[in-house]
């Protein structure tokens, strides 16, 4: 095989690539959201609770939405809010690691990074079983989809090697 033809963009290619930009993206969401999770007691977001949903229950007492935000509320403890920060700004940093080191395509950040979504699916996966959010369902496919791409891109770049 020519290396023209291996190093030509293909569409996986240009997944792969798109891929890891929105991890990133979300990357970096994940860091700001620990950050901004870290200024948000509990106390802070009741009263923005209480500003958001005041005037739809005033009109709605059985408003769904209104109710839901509420009930998030109640459960949203000190304990929460350090758990959730430690986790956005983990996931958050290591995201980023991986897509740096995918973006100067150091050969063994391929297999690393195929290692950490993994583990982010079983996580994911463990989070739907309580949750049962779509979100979490969307996450886990957007994951397999990158391990695939992951590992198509990875066999790329070795052929590229040899052939250097």
């Amino acid at each position: 095989m020519k290396k023209e033809n291996i190093i030509k963009r293909d569409i996986l290619h240009e997944s792969f690539e798109v891929g890891i930009f929105f991890k990133g993206v979300d990357g970096v969401l994940e860091i700001l959201g620990g950050f901004l999770l870290l200024l948000l007691n509990p106390s802070r977001l009741n009263k923005l609770i209480v500003l958001l949903t005041q005037h739809e229950l005033s009109q709605d007492p059985r408003d769904f939405i209104a109710n839901y935000i509420i009930k998030f509320g109640t459960g949203f403890s000190i304990s929460t809010q350090h758990f959730g920060s430690f986790y956005l700004f983990s996931h958050g940093i290591i995201k980023m690691f991986l897509v740096y080191l995918l973006w100067k395509r150091k050969i063994w950040s391929y297999p690393l990074a195929i290692i950490f979504l993994v583990l982010f699916i079983f996580y994911q996966v463990y989070r739907y079983t309580f949750t049962h959010s779509v979100w979490m369902i969307f996450l886990t496919i957007f994951d397999i989809i990158m391990i695939v791409l992951t590992i198509i891109e990875y066999k790329r770049i070795k052929k590229i090697q040899v052939l250097e």
